[in-house]
């Protein structure tokens, strides 16, 4: 899996409510923590409650977690439920920004820093890789790190493809 190693600067993220920004715009204070999903996909919907908790692991860090939704506003509203309430989701219904990141299976983490660096990308449910960036991410931030696999997730599997 070859992602991008710089994310796109002037790339823009809309976020549920409609306030878009550039990817630059987004990481002016702060690392961003993105989990891109696929709502038409099961292999997103089996990641669901695991991505859930890993964003929830490090929503007090001085990192921004969110939320990647290949959908219109109310399709990801949808797909999340109540964890649309929760983080900051932000909403890609061409695949822009998936694209923009050279992702190529979904769901995916990706760890973005001030400077656009791309520090960490996990594709499809690949439990190592996940760990790998969480890892890494929680160095970086003086966190804690979630416990990956945890007891309920799913075995591994390779994603669907981020591009549809």
């Amino acid at each position: 899996m070859t992602a991008a190693s710089q994310a796109p600067a002037e790339l823009e993220l809309v976020a549920l409510g409609g306030d878009a920004r550039t990817v630059r715009e987004w990481v002016t204070t702060f690392h961003l923590v993105l989990v891109a999903i696929d709502p038409y996909t099961a292999e997103s919907a089996w990641l669901l409650g695991t991505a859930g908790r890993v964003l929830t692991a490090f929503r007090g860090a001085d990192c921004r977690v969110a939320w990647l939704v290949t959908a219109d506003a109310d399709d990801a509203r949808t797909f999340l439920g109540p964890w649309a309430d929760q983080f900051l989701t932000l909403v890609d219904p061409d695949r822009r920004v998936v694209k923009g990141l050279e992702l190529e299976r979904l769901p995916a983490l990706v760890h973005i820093r001030q400077d656009l660096t791309v520090m960490g990308v996990a594709e499809g449910w690949d439990p190592d890789q996940w760990r790998a960036v969480t890892d890494h991410l929680a160095q970086v931030m003086s966190w804690s790190r979630p416990v990956i696999p945890g007891p309920e997730d799913p075995g591994p599997f390779e994603g669907s493809p981020a591009l549809g």
